[in-house]
């Protein structure tokens, strides 16, 4: 039997700090805030969200108010539909979710300075990072170590990254890939990398 106390409810995030663990959702029908901790958001495969990204939860009411214990879906911020960065031209936005999603791993990113990298596994090269990027695709920041995935292309200096994913998005693609690929060589990892 479902636990009756749990209420679905839908909203934005109102702000999400990682370094404090905890952050508040704005209810989008006008109820109280919740509270959103960040081992919630560790269980959905996240480290951060962006403020004013859309999310769905499965919320409690504990003595302190409500608490989101489970998370359903989060959407990054609306996009005005501009690139986050000038190295992103229009065209490559548009068809994004062409470009195959790539595991990595972060390995350093400083917000205050806007920028880090991140290593695709199997694959020697660093990958930049802009805190844009991460913005836009509805992350607050990322943390050493922490595991990501990635659209790559070929920038100007390098590989950069276009867009940052939740972990889980590479499985997730793996699985629906995988009945297409069997008995196929697996492509070179950067196969797919627009220039």
């Amino acid at each position: 039997m479902p636990d009756v106390s749990l209420k679905r409810v839908t909203g934005l995030v109102k702000w999400f700090d990682p370094a404090k663990g905890y952050g508040f959702i704005l209810d989008q029908d006008g109820g109280p805030d919740i509270l959103l901790h960040a081992n919630v958001l560790r269980n959905f495969g996240r480290g951060s969200v962006a403020d004013q990204s859309r999310i769905v939860v499965m919320a409690q009411s504990t003595p302190r108010g409500l608490q989101a214990v489970e998370i359903v879906l989060i959407k990054p911020p609306a996009s005005d539909g501009t690139p986050p960065i000038a190295d992103l031209d229009i065209a490559l936005i548009e068809h994004l979710d062409a470009l195959p999603l790539r595991p990595a791993r972060v390995k350093w990113f400083d917000k205050a300075k806007g920028f880090g990298f991140a290593n695709i596994y199997g694959h020697p090269d660093d990958v930049f990072v802009h805190i844009e990027v991460v913005r836009h695709s509805g992350f607050a920041d990322l943390a050493i170590g922490e595991a990501i995935c990635l659209r790559v292309i070929e920038g100007p200096r390098g590989l950069m990254a276009a867009q940052v994913a939740p972990w889980h998005s590479a499985v997730n693609a793996a699985d629906m890939a995988a009945p297409a690929a069997q008995g196929e060589d697996r492509p070179d990892l950067l196969a797919h990398v627009a220039e």
